[in-house]
């Protein structure tokens, strides 16, 4: 196993596993995600990775979200920085890659969490966490799953997720087809590394072809779609109420929104 200063990193059975490692909740920050490419890059380029997992080191917690604490401490440019990297670059170097790639949720997942896990292929989560979109309530939006869910799921459905803010449980995002499956925590890695050997035994030369094949097919103007929604999250971000979401979840308080007592 190697380690950085945000992931650990590993292959077995020809399966990578990149494990998230940034105590306490796997706050994105800039070395986190360019561990993440760094990691992504190395699986793909290796003739003996047939397949990549992407999953957490930590016992309690997949991804808080962004490190909100950085992104306080910019300016909107700052933060376009910041999403172009974590938001195109990442769909960029998923949609290249030629081997599948399958993220294992085996913690809560918010914001960014949810952005990194569905820039895999296949998504499996512990039966026994939640997943949501809390960026409303902290004066961001979640941008990129503006275009992505509901694709994944109906539109209302979609809205009263993102607009409510409120988290569901693995077993619901499972029936709503937001994860392929929910399964007891201490089967989770196991399942996932199954599904890994299952794809990492298949024609490299025919999966590198048919992945990239199936990207194309899929990708219609997602991207443009989300470098849209790029931009509204940075004009959310230069708003007073944007400043003073971030400001009360860092503060611990409850925020004072504009117009509001």
């Amino acid at each position: 196993m190697s380690t950085s200063h945000r992931v650990d990193y590993e292959v077995k059975d020809r399966v990578a596993v990149i494990a998230l490692n940034r105590a306490p909740v796997n706050a994105i920050d800039h070395p986190m995600i360019d561990a993440i490419h760094a990691a992504l890059r190395k699986a793909d380029a290796d003739p003996d990775v047939g397949a990549v997992i992407i999953t957490s080191a930590l016992p309690s917690m997949f991804c808080g979200g962004m490190d909100l604490k950085m992104v306080s401490q910019g300016d909107a440019q700052d933060l376009r920085t910041f999403v172009n990297k974590f938001y195109m670059e990442t769909m960029d170097i998923q949609y290249a890659m030629t081997k599948p790639t399958i993220a294992a949720i085996n913690g809560p997942a918010r914001g960014a969490g949810m952005t990194l896990s569905i820039t895999s292929d296949m998504i499996y989560a512990a039966d026994d966490i939640d997943l949501g979109y809390p960026e409303i309530d902290v004066g961001l939006i979640p941008a990129i799953h503006y275009v992505h869910l509901p694709r994944q799921i109906s539109r209302h459905k979609a809205f009263e997720l993102l607009f409510g803010g409120q988290p569901i449980s693995a077993a619901e995002a499972a029936a709503l087809g937001i994860i392929n499956h929910a399964v007891p925590r201490d089967e989770l890695l196991d399942r996932a590394r199954a599904m890994g050997r299952m794809l990492a035994a298949k024609s490299p030369a025919i999966m590198a072809l048919a992945r990239q094949s199936y990207m194309r097919a899929n990708d219609l103007d997602y991207r443009r779609n989300v470098e849209n929604q790029i931009e509204t999250l940075c004009n959310v971000y230069s708003t007073a109420d944007g400043r003073e979401g971030l400001m009360a979840f860092l503060e611990k308080r409850r925020a004072k929104w504009v117009g509001r007592s």
